[in-house]
């Protein structure tokens, strides 16, 4: 696709490597046919091919308004249409660039900027995860229907302790999957402990920056990703075999560091180290022997919900059925599984139409092949599939604990 950029844009460095990108485009239309948002409204402009366009409008000088905006907040950046572009578009990259930029140009409602202040402040804040978390069960009374429905209980801190083995390798604990589903690292450390492997998580490390980024704030996610590589990298010289990701999402964030940091002078070298060394759990299990583990499943049916950042993002799709499968577990068939659930980090809570009606959609087809229990791998899709689901939701790496 031709761009011609705006004389004020000559100079931009991220308006350059937006040109780069939209090059890449020929118009085909590829995308459309795997986006969840273009398939649920059938706008154009809900689909990656008119997002395009829109962003190359901007690039070219024409007046932003509130119409782009809106049709690039709707984008779940579930990362479905890159796999399916024949011509390899970096849609993702491009949508972050052309978010910030009219982050900058359209003022948004007073409602909307206290939502991401929120968000950004308090919800990618382990602490301010908890405390907002307890706070919103004392009034949950007061709280609208689908802010109820998202509210993690109550539950018990997880101490896990385990062996020390040759093989160490550190852990990302995060934002909210302390508060929300803290049983995910303990289990995920437990399990890797039984395969000869310690596995530390670093309180200095905390929110990934995925948050950040998905709402423009783009130097927010860079100050995460510099105090992250800060905390790992200690232990990285000491001898830390990898970075284990228990939550996908955060781990395509992490692996991603590299393009996040490239022209960072003092973080560049250090971001490619760590994306080169960071792992998604699948990746780590699927490597070991797990002949220990082959009938524990004992025959149970069990539908997984592969996150989008598994399967689109760090192209993982098939491994975690092919541990569980091998462990004795019988995978339910979920058809369309490569549609978005709805959660897509902050999406659920700012653009809830849209969300409640992918999850139905994703829950109809997990629940069609019967299954017994739903596992996702990634704490967000965990959360957000709950909130409707009539059967129990884990992570996956707890169906591995004897």
């Amino acid at each position: 696709m031709q761009t011609v950029l705006a004389e004020t844009l000559h100079s931009n460095p991220q308006a350059q490597k937006a040109q780069e990108i939209l090059r890449a485009c020929v118009h085909c239309g590829f995308c459309a046919s795997a986006c969840p948002t273009y398939q649920l409204t059938g706008n154009e402009l809900d689909g990656p091919r008119g997002r395009i366009y829109l962003m190359k409008q901007m690039l070219e000088g024409e007046t932003v308004t509130a119409r782009t905006q809106t049709h690039l907040d709707r984008c779940l950046t579930c990362g479905a249409c890159e796999p399916a572009c024949p011509s390899g578009v970096q849609y993702r990259s491009l949508l972050e660039i052309g978010r910030e930029m009219v982050e900058a140009r359209v003022p948004r409602s007073w409602r909307e900027r206290l939502a991401r202040l929120f968000l950004l402040n308090v919800v990618s804040s382990r602490t301010g995860f908890a405390a907002a978390a307890k706070l919103g069960r004392a009034f949950k009374w007061a709280l609208p229907e689908r802010l109820r429905q998202r509210l993690p209980a109550t539950l018990p801190a997880v101490e896990y302790r385990h062996s020390i083995h040759p093989r160490r390798m550190l852990a990302l604990s995060g934002c909210v999957q302390p508060t929300a589903t803290p049983q995910t690292n303990a289990a995920a450390a437990r399990v890797l402990d039984r395969l000869g492997i310690s596995m530390v998580e670093i309180e200095e490390a905390g929110c990934c920056g995925a948050i950040s980024l998905h709402l423009a704030a783009n130097e927010q996610a860079r100050a995460h990703a510099r105090r992250n590589i800060d905390a790992w990298w200690p232990h990285i010289e000491a001898g830390a075999e990898a970075i284990v990701m228990t939550a996908s999402g955060c781990g395509l964030m992490v692996k991603e560091y590299d393009k996040l940091l490239h022209d960072d002078h003092d973080y560049a070298d250090k971001a490619r180290r760590i994306s080169a060394m960071t792992r998604d759990l699948s990746e780590v299990v699927a490597a070991e022997n797990l002949e220990a583990l082959a009938e524990i499943g004992n025959g149970l049916r069990v539908a997984f919900q592969c996150p989008c950042t598994l399967q689109h993002g760090s192209g993982l799709g098939g491994v975690v059925e092919g541990i569980l499968s091998h462990c004795g577990y019988v995978m339910t068939h979920v058809p369309n599984g490569g549609q978005c659930c709805g959660s897509a980090g902050a999406y659920s809570l700012l653009q809830p139409e849209l969300s409640q009606r992918l999850l139905d959609q994703k829950l109809e087809a997990v629940m069609s092949g019967q299954p017994q229990m739903i596992v996702s791998a990634n704490v967000g899709c965990q959360m957000h599939l709950a909130t409707k689901a009539e059967l129990p939701v884990k992570h996956w790496i707890e169906l591995l604990e004897p």
